[in-house]
């Protein structure tokens, strides 16, 4: 396509020079927010406090849990030598609730960081918050201030990694129950082989 009047070329360079200033401004725009997004100090602040909270929870998680299971296992050897089977169902359930309160503290725990950083103005909201993240229920409306954003992303995460962990304990204790109500109730289960 040809241009033959002035005036029409000249409208066609200025508005083709108007869209490309425009662009670049957007572009520009488009970048300092990228920029300001992605490397910011509040990200980077928001990151180092998610991570050590996800370190204290991990740690803290890791070492109960594995006192909780090697007791178990200690009491399941005991209590199967001396055949009392009632004592090792009794001690499922005592360490499937020292479990669960493991849990509760580690909310616990999120809650308090949360509530002593100020991050949230009462303590019994920064526990709500904090176990609508840490069991992924998600029922609590966001409440964290502008700039804390990924931290309940954080919760979440610690909440999902030490539920599975507990629940890869929980089959071991689980097979040891599995395994004392088969040498308590011998006659059902021989019963049980001879119909099928």
């Amino acid at each position: 396509m040809t241009i033959k009047n002035p005036l029409q070329a000249s409208y066609v360079h200025n508005y083709l020079t108007r869209n490309v200033r425009h662009t670049q401004f957007i572009g520009n725009l488009q970048m300092e927010n990228l920029s300001t997004q992605f490397f910011s100090f509040a990200l980077f602040r928001e990151l180092l406090i998610g991570l050590v909270g996800l370190g204290i929870i991990t740690i803290f998680h890791s070492s109960i849990l594995m006192r909780i299971c090697v007791r178990f296992d200690i009491r399941e050897e005991v209590l199967t030598n001396a055949k009392n089977y009632d004592g090792i169902f009794l001690n499922f359930y005592f360490a499937s609730s020292q479990v669960a309160l493991l849990h509760i503290a580690e909310i616990f725990i999120w809650a308090v960081g949360l509530f002593g950083f100020g991050l949230v103005g009462k303590f019994i909201d920064a526990l709500l918050f904090s176990g609508s993240c840490y069991t992924t229920v998600g029922f609590i409306a966001d409440i964290l201030p502008d700039g804390w954003k990924v931290l309940p992303f954080m919760i979440s995460f610690s909440g999902l990694f030490t539920i599975a962990w507990t629940t890869s304990g929980m089959v071991g204790m689980l097979s040891a129950c599995k395994k004392a109500w088969k040498l308590k109730h011998t006659d059902v289960v021989e019963n049980y082989k001879k119909h099928w």
